[in-house]
């Protein structure tokens, strides 16, 4: 008796470490992962962000070295010394050995505008990832939205499997009776058929939505989860979206503003050729002849950009710099015009969908179910055949799915006018 309630204990305990080792794994399968949490883990983790990231740095980097001198210059050698072979009259004809170092000094001036050049252009590739940031967010909102709907499908799908086997079985049950005929049991029976085909694309398409998430957060393509299904429906929208707050939300219109930025402080680069660059040298003479005191040369240089046979070039590019910087200013102003306007269609085609959707919900889904729900009831009681009460079905799951995609395009829509104002 001892032994078979110690044997009991050891089971139990073996039991109980079972579960302790499986739940973490069971709670990783059934983790939910909210749409924020979803947009966190694609703003830290995506590779395509990691890369301007990095393309940032990168330019910082080079803003560092910006201000560095070339280096010196150091030589040695021979100074007006005879060739082999020739006559050397006097001791100071034998000539020098000479040492040289020279040193190129560069405007201060060209170096702070080159500095601030480079540091514009890690501005860019920052502006540059939250214009990507934005095509990403709204295609895992995309993703995630059509999973949400996919789920609410299946719900009904599963409901619609449990209605027609329950009317299967009916129809099975009265046919010996000669209550109902052989072509309405084979009906349902192909309509059960029908539901478990669409419940397996449905799951496909499930699948399908999960991959391309992980693949947007940089995940094992294989990991699961579940998503929150209780997102609301998107709210009526406002029509008016002016220019100056497309300017401040868009990053697109961000980055050109950071590149016309930039252009202009190359074209004050460019400007900056006409200041001139310094350079001095150092020379230092050691005669041969023991009597020739030791020599030196020291040399200050200074070039002279303004000449002008070298001004074209600058003035030259100077003036092309500011046409392309113009052109990118029309640019910017006329990707302002279409935002605006393909803002305000999109708001009033979100607005119009919306209704339509509510409409589904509140009037068209009510009105089918009580007529789904009369024709079963008179089935029920003798007084109706089963087509009527599978055409009944097949409206009512009709009008469900049209909601659910009309719900889907309504998701996508928003998913649409929030990437047009980067909300």
């Amino acid at each position: 008796m001892l032994n078979i309630k110690k044997y009991k204990n050891i089971s139990w305990l073996f039991v109980m470490l079972l579960l302790m080792v499986g739940a973490p794994a069971l709670a990783q399968q059934r983790q939910t992962l909210s749409l924020d949490s979803v947009l966190q883990r694609i703003n830290n983790n995506n590779p395509m962000l990691q890369e301007y990231n990095y393309r940032a740095k990168a330019m910082n980097a080079y803003a560092e070295g910006a201000t560095a001198w070339m280096p010196p210059m150091v030589g040695g050698g021979v100074y007006m010394y005879p060739y082999p072979g020739a006559e050397v009259m006097e001791g100071g004809d034998k000539g020098m050995l000479m040492l040289s170092a020279e040193q190129a000094i560069p405007n201060p001036a060209k170096l702070r505008a080159k500095e601030k050049y480079l540091k514009s252009k890690a501005a860019i590739e920052n502006a540059g990832r939250d214009v990507t940031f934005n095509e990403l967010r709204a295609q895992a909102k995309a993703a995630y939205y059509t999973w949400l709907v996919l789920e609410k499908k299946m719900d009904v799908l599963q409901d619609n499997a449990r209605i027609m086997e329950y009317m299967l079985k009916l129809a099975k049950i009265r046919y010996p009776y000669s209550q109902g005929n052989l072509g309405s049991v084979y009906k349902a029976e192909a309509r059960l058929h029908e539901v478990e085909n669409m419940q397996l694309m449905t799951a496909s398409q499930i699948a399908q939505q999960n991959v391309q998430l992980n693949i947007l957060m940089n995940l094992p393509k294989e990991q699961k989860y579940s998503i929150d299904t209780t997102v609301a429906v998107p709210e009526p929208v406002i029509l008016a979206a002016d220019t100056a707050y497309l300017t401040s939300a868009r990053s697109d219109v961000r980055q050109l503003d950071r590149t016309i930025q930039a252009m202009q402080l190359n074209a004050e680069m460019e400007q900056l050729e006409r200041k001139p660059d310094f350079s001095i040298r150092f020379d230092h003479m050691m005669p041969r002849a023991p009597m020739m005191p030791q020599q030196f040369t020291a040399m200050g240089m200074i070039s002279v950009p303004i000449a002008p046979w070298s001004s074209k070039t600058y003035k030259a590019n100077t003036k092309a710099m500011n046409l392309e910087i113009e052109a990118m200013q029309q640019e910017r102003e006329a990707l302002l015009n279409e935002a605006q306007g393909m803002v305000r269609n999109m708001a009033l085609e979100l607005n119009t969908m919306r209704e339509q959707v509510e409409n589904y919900k509140t009037r068209i889904l009510p009105a089918l179910k009580k007529n789904y729900d009369v024709t079963i009831l008179a089935y029920e009681q003798n007084s109706a055949e089963l087509p009527l009460v599978i055409d009944a079905w097949e409206a009512l799951n009709m009008a469900q799915m049209e909601y659910l995609n009309k719900l889907q395009e309504l998701y996508l829509m928003a998913v649409n006018y929030e990437k047009e104002i980067e909300k």
